[in-house]
């Protein structure tokens, strides 16, 4: 594109007039290029340009034929919102950036994906699912209580409590000067041990405040060593691997969170635009064409080596086969038994003769033969049954 300082005439430092148009940081950070304050932090610096003229302020509004610039590259329009689930494993911290160099969610993420910020935090040894987007404000209506978007955990506590004491929780509680609101808990496992025991609890709020579920429980006298995030609002974990992303349908988003996200930025479509998996026609593709070579072209797939002890195919022998071992048989001369039908050269089928008198192979010689017996039960054939009739004597009574 080519940038025309002259096409937005009349316009002083290329600002709108105040309360039209979007917040020059909003617009950039919907469009990938940075969080708010780091917009705010290059625009200090003079690196963002609007219609070709620098700006000095973030107090500045953009309209829909504005152009913007981040050190001479323009910036393209904005992406319409989209949502990620992440199986967050313990030992990330949730942040694009941390001061002490741990490793954060972010720089685990896979290449590929948008500029994306998480809806709410999860601490460092806390794991289970994080909502992430590319829409701060979709992912500040998601924090907020007033959304009324449940939580739910599972959580590994140490020490002892009774259910009647974690009902209790459910009017709230006040840890250090802070108010929770309502948390549900319910004990699913108990074990004893011999230096106290095991607890395993499931955790239902509303508002998730900064650490709340440890907070309210160490209240009661639980310290809690496991966390999981099991669901946040409508979107579960499920069997989302550890370490795993997966995206939101934009049905579903727009479902669920139009009244949430401004109309021009609603996704389109049916299916989500980013997968990790490639489509099996890909790999079926590659496997058929096999390694590259450095010339691009595809090279000839090696045999597989076999393991020591694998049974191999033995080797077929050269030339004509050896011929069998013993008498070799005339081809016109019938076995004996036999008479050909087909005349001189042999015919298409034959078949034994036996001599007249002479007992059957395997069977036994010719001679009278007894009465044929019947294959019926005694009493169920024709012949008259011996014996008085069933049920005894009927003669005349009396």
């Amino acid at each position: 594109m080519i940038h025309d300082p002259l096409r937005t005439p009349g316009r002083d430092e290329g600002q709108s007039p105040e309360g039209s148009g979007e917040r020059i940081a909003k617009a950039l950070a919907r469009a990938g290029v940075a969080s708010r304050r780091e917009v705010e932090r290059l625009i200090a610096e003079g690196r963002v340009a609007i219609n070709g003229r620098t700006l000095t302020t973030p107090a500045v509004r953009i309209d829909a034929g504005d152009i913007l610039t981040v050190d001479g590259e323009v910036v393209g329009e904005p992406e319409p919102a989209r949502l990620f689930r992440y199986h967050k494993p313990s030992g990330l911290v949730t942040s694009h950036k941390d001061p002490q160099g741990r490793p954060t969610v972010f720089q685990a993420l896979p290449q590929g994906l948008p500029r994306l910020i998480s809806v709410g935090r999860l601490d460092l040894t806390t794991e289970g699912l994080l909502l992430l987007t590319n829409d701060g404000g979709l992912a500040r209506a998601l924090e907020l209580p007033s959304t009324g978007l449940v939580r739910r955990y599972r959580a590994r506590a140490f020490g002892r409590i009774t259910q009647d004491r974690l009902d209790a929780l459910k009017a709230g509680v006040t840890v250090d000067g802070v108010r929770y609101g309502p948390v549900e808990a319910v004990i699913d496992k108990a074990r004893d041990g011999a230096s106290g025991a095991n607890l395993w609890i499931s955790v239902t709020l509303s508002e998730g405040k900064n650490r709340e579920v440890r907070k309210v429980l160490e209240s009661v006298g639980l310290k809690v060593n496991r966390l999981i995030r099991l669901a946040y609002g409508p979107f579960a974990l499920s069997t989302l691997p550890p370490g795993e992303i997966e995206e939101v349908g934009p049905r579903v988003i727009r479902e669920l969170f139009s009244d949430l996200i401004a109309p021009e930025d609603l996704p389109r479509g049916d299916r989500p635009q980013w997968s990790r998996r490639a489509p099996v026609s890909e790999k079926r593709r590659e496997a058929a064409a096999g390694p590259v070579a450095a010339t691009g072209a595809p090279e000839a797939r090696a045999r597989p080596a076999y393991k020591p002890g694998w049974a191999r195919p033995k080797a077929k022998a050269a030339g004509p086969r050896p011929p069998r071992k013993g008498p070799a048989r005339k081809p016109d001369a019938p076995r004996p038994g036999m008479t050909d039908l087909g005349g001189p050269g042999g015919g298409k089928k034959a078949h034994a003769v036996r001599p007249s008198g002479s007992p059957p192979a395997g069977g036994r010689p010719p001679g009278p033969r007894g009465p044929k017996r019947s294959a019926s039960p005694p009493g169920r054939s024709g012949a008259p049954r011996k014996g008085p009739p069933k049920g005894g004597d009927r003669g005349p009574r009396g």
